[in-house]
């Protein structure tokens, strides 16, 4: 009878300690959660953020005055136009000879 009291013993010991490392695993995969829940949360917040600056940058607005102060482009006007006309007997990407064959063919 002893042997089977200190079998039940040993028995309900090594279940205690496997509850007990069970509890805190699960506490510790818990407070990872919480972690990873908080992250996502931070992350979040930063790509919406991010998301808003990203919105500011494209405004017409700015994207004009970056222009006119730091590439010191202008507004196109009459003035300042220059029209270029386009010839196709003045093309350079065609010899001559090629020129006189088409119109022949033609």
């Amino acid at each position: 009878m002893t042997r089977l009291n200190l079998v039940l013993l040993l028995a309900v010991l090594a279940s205690a300690l496997y509850l007990v490392n069970v509890q805190y695993e699960s506490r510790r995969l818990f407070t990872d959660l919480d972690k990873a829940h908080s992250q996502a949360r931070r992350i979040e917040t930063e790509r919406e953020q991010l998301q808003v600056e990203r919105r500011e940058q494209a405004t017409p607005g700015r994207v004009e005055r970056l222009a006119k102060d730091k590439l010191r482009m202008q507004t196109a006007t009459p003035a300042i136009t220059h029209y270029v006309a386009h010839t196709p007997e003045a093309s350079p990407a065609v010899p001559v000879d090629e020129r006189a064959a088409r119109g022949a063919a033609r």
